[in-house]
């Protein structure tokens, strides 16, 4: 008895109408970057309805929950020169944004560099982690606001104060992440390394160092969103120009749309660095979820 040429999966699937393997792949793709896409999107527009919807229905002033379009008008205000004015104080936004970050990545990258240094050393010396570990743990706990006028009386009011602020804020989560992560290396790798002829020395930077540094790099996150938060405060005194500095003087003025751009811009520059960070650890570190 005769049969039928068998019908490979591919062909059969295209002679029923559905899309053969490489073909369903890609529709896959394209489907979960849509939804990927849709759902944040499909949030931020809700959100705006939801605000103007408060707005509309004149619960609140309009000095406390001013409507989209007043933000809007605002915006546009601050990016531009209108009646003579330039900007918010005589800058525009995107300058009050770009010195704003200046000072986060001088700042917080002192922090980030004398963290990983403290935490290389109390992760592979013990009684320095003993001795220094409380001292981090309290600096941790300590709020911006509680110091910096401490700082402004010792620096003065120009920049150093504030370069200090955000360097103190991210200094214990990255000391913090990295004493741990080197604490918490796998043991059986250092022994392995070791049967294998390497020495103590070559052991921390060949073998340990490399299995911290995902979680060093979830401290440096911490670290500049920490820094982020501490911005207002750092620029409380001479913030202006300053994203933080500009919320701060509008703030004083009930000038609440601006305060909105001001926490707007800060929070996407935020989300912006957090990304490229994200990107960087990639890249540094492909192995991370692979091990």
């Amino acid at each position: 008895m005769s049969t039928a040429p068998a019908v490979s999966d591919g062909l059969r699937e295209e002679a029923d109408g559905e899309p053969t393997g490489p073909r369903r792949r890609a529709r896959h793709q394209l489907l979960t970057w849509s939804r990927r896409l849709a759902l944040p999107f499909g949030s931020l527009l809700l959100f705006l309805l939801s605000w103007e919807a408060v707005a509309a229905s004149g619960a609140r002033s309009e000095t406390l929950a001013p409507p989209p379009a007043k933000v809007w008008d605002a915006f546009i205000d601050v990016s531009t020169t209108h009646d003579g004015v330039r900007g918010y104080n005589g800058t525009y936004l995107v300058e009050h944004l770009g010195i704003s970050p200046q000072r986060i990545a001088f700042g917080a990258g002192i922090g980030i560099v004398l963290g990983v240094l403290f935490g290389l050393v109390m992760g592979t010396i013990g009684w320095v982690r003993s001795l220094l570990e409380p001292w981090i743990t309290f600096l941790r706990t300590l709020p911006p606001l509680a110091y910096f006028s401490l700082l402004i009386v010792w620096l003065g009011i120009n920049e150093e104060p504030k370069i200090t602020l955000l360097a103190v804020a991210a200094f214990p989560p990255v000391a913090v992440a990295t004493t741990t992560a080197l604490a918490a290396a796998p043991r059986h790798l250092r022994e392995a390394a070791r049967a294998l002829g390497a020495s103590r020395r070559e052991v921390i930077p060949d073998v340990v160092l490399p299995s911290a540094l995902p979680e060093i790099f979830t401290g440096v996150r911490l670290a500049v969103g920490v820094a982020y938060s501490s911005l207002v405060a750092a620029e409380l005194v001479n913030g202006l120009p300053g994203i933080g500095g500009m919320v701060k003087d509008a703030a004083n003025y009930n000038n609440t749309p601006v305060v909105l751009i001001g926490i707007a811009a800060i929070g996407i520059s935020g989300l912006v660095i957090d990304g490229l960070l994200l990107w960087l650890e990639r890249t540094v570190v492909p192995w991370r979820g692979h091990t």
